[in-house]
């Protein structure tokens, strides 16, 4: 995978790193696996970000599934996570913090927004939306110090890749979906033989 590829216009991108991720599908049962993970990774590195994350939405809490951060800054883990009502990741669910933000800590809705442990300056995210139209999840980014370079097409280029692994998790969970029905064995109860049964001799009268 190179570099390279972020440097195509966003409507060639998708293309280009669906079929990457289509060509080297392995079979990981993990949902976010190595081949995201790496695109994460070099999508963190081209935007200069100081994290990127991949969280899944459940029940309340947004959980990092995964997180990828520049040498020596640890400000969050994969494994952790919160309460969805608590997150930026919200706030750009429902409105309140467009997709895009230069500086969140001078931003005018700066004041409503959740309080973090650390300073958030330049800030992406991205719905995760799976083909049956449910949110899975946020991919975000995010920098300590502000970012005024920041442009409409990075922002597209991170939207590419939530979509890109929207793909990837629906193509895991129809796969673990036929599994399960693979191994289902219908086979008649006794209560459904009774029935039969019961059936036959009235059939007989």
């Amino acid at each position: 995978m190179s570099v390279r590829i972020w440097d195509y216009a966003p409507e060639a991108l998708e293309v280009s790193v669906s079929d990457l991720i289509i060509a080297t599908a392995d079979f990981s049962d993990d949902l976010i696996d190595d081949n995201v993970r790496d695109l994460l990774k070099e999508l963190r590195q081209h935007l200069k970000m100081d994290v990127i994350f991949l969280s899944e939405i459940h029940d309340g809490k947004r959980m990092f599934k995964h997180v990828n951060s520049k040498p020596g800054c640890d400000l969050i883990q994969t494994g952790g996570g919160s309460r969805l009502e608590e997150s930026f990741c919200q706030c750009v669910l429902d409105g309140r913090l467009p997709p895009l933000v230069h500086d969140a800590a001078t931003h005018p809705a700066h004041d409503q927004l959740p309080k973090t442990p650390f300073r958030v300056g330049a800030h992406l995210s991205a719905p995760i939306v799976l083909a049956d139209g449910s949110v899975y999840g946020t991919l975000c980014c995010f920098s300590q110090a502000a970012d005024p370079t920041l442009t409409e097409k990075d922002l597209q280029k991170l939207q590419c890749v939530a979509r890109v692994a929207a793909k990837r998790i629906d193509m895991r969970l129809a796969r673990a979906r036929e599994d399960e029905i693979a191994k289902w064995e219908l086979q008649p109860t006794t209560d459904n033989q009774d029935k039969k049964d019961w059936a036959d001799k009235l059939g007989r009268k």
